[in-house]
């Protein structure tokens, strides 16, 4: 028996009568809250407007998860499609099953679509969603230890994950917690974009290239470390295949944007900076908004600015006697 170990769940789902409440859906739900809040702030501050992160994530979000749950199942496709199974369940996203690769690109997709509608260039969105991306994975990955899925390979370290569940081929025991190991990871992610973004002024999708490649070597050792059924090529799992090729096209990306784009955009949303510019007078003190001119009270339009005060003309100076001629009788 292990003296220390971390504690899977009981259950991953608790009821509210009817309703089921399901931990890895929570789990993905407040990870989304968390990259868009973290997402808009960082948008403001590279002048954007508040609200716009969350409007284009009406689009990336179902992309998303469509995207990560298709390709879960064409990866895994003997768990719906071979015989024996229900391929009904490859809908039932809330029993686990997100694939981050293709919850990425499928995402990517639709934000896309939204920030094409609103005119944004999307590898400055990207940039500005790309640290909120990462914690939001670090959030997600706690629905796995809900699920009790994804462990790694047999430990007694203090930190082991006791595995309860025998459902689904597992074999109770104490493994390696690799859902934590990549939340800590993602998190570890997320702080170096920032830094990285403020001390190198990071623009044109550096930002998100950088948190792709840095994700890619985590998932790579983790990966490795994993005991679930996988295919493999040439010894490797097909995910840290992936990995690879992803971290190298990040890598080529930087690389070649910086060449080609160095810098940063000046303008990521044309509708905020052209707000600001339009508005040149200066704004009230107790609205913030541009003060317009009083109207006047007979026309009722508005009154014209009143020329500045001219100087009062001097005093002509008198004229003297020679000056007029001979002085003029009295009467």
């Amino acid at each position: 028996m292990e003296l220390a170990y971390i504690p899977s769940p009981s259950r991953g789902v608790l009821y509210l009568g009817p309703i089921p409440l399901r931990g890895y859906a929570f789990c993905i739900i407040i990870g989304v809250f968390i990259a868009v809040w973290l997402g808009n702030r960082r948008w403001v501050a590279r002048g954007g407007q508040s609200g716009t992160v969350a409007d284009i994530a009406v689009w990336a979000v179902p992309f998303g998860l469509v995207g990560g749950r298709l390709y879960h199942v064409i990866t895994d496709y003997e768990l719906y499609f071979s015989p024996g199974r229900d391929w009904v369940d490859a809908f039932k996203v809330w029993q686990g099953g997100l694939g981050i690769w293709g919850a990425i690109a499928l995402g990517a997709l639709g934000a896309w679509i939204g920030a094409r509608r609103r005119g944004i260039p999307m590898p400055a969105y990207a940039d500005a969603v790309a640290p909120g991306i990462a914690l939001a994975q670090a959030m997600g990955r706690w629905g796995n230890w809900f699920n009790q899925e994804l462990y790694g390979r047999e430990t007694h370290l203090p930190w082991a994950l006791h595995i309860t569940s025998s459902e689904g081929g597992r074999v109770p025991g104490y493994y390696h917690p690799t859902f934590l190991y990549e939340s800590l990871w993602c998190i570890g992610v997320a702080f170096l974009v920032m830094w990285a973004d403020r001390r190198f002024t990071l623009g044109h999708g550096r930002a998100f290239a950088l948190y792709v490649a840095a994700y890619c070597v985590g998932r790579g050792w983790i990966e490795y470390m994993r005991v679930d059924d996988a295919h493999h090529i040439l010894g490797l799992r097909l995910n840290d295949w992936t990995a690879l090729i992803v971290f190298l096209l990040a890598v080529t990306y930087m690389i070649v944007s910086a060449r080609l784009r160095p810098g940063r955009e000046e303008v990521v949303e044309p509708l905020a900076s052209g707000a600001s510019a339009e508005s040149g007078a200066e704004p009230d003190a107790g609205t913030g908004k541009p003060a317009a001119a009083e109207p006047d009270t007979e026309t009722g339009k508005p009154a014209a600015a009143e020329p500045e005060d001219e100087p009062a003309d001097e005093p002509e100076p008198k004229a003297t006697a020679e000056e007029t001629g001979p002085a003029t009788k009295k009467s």
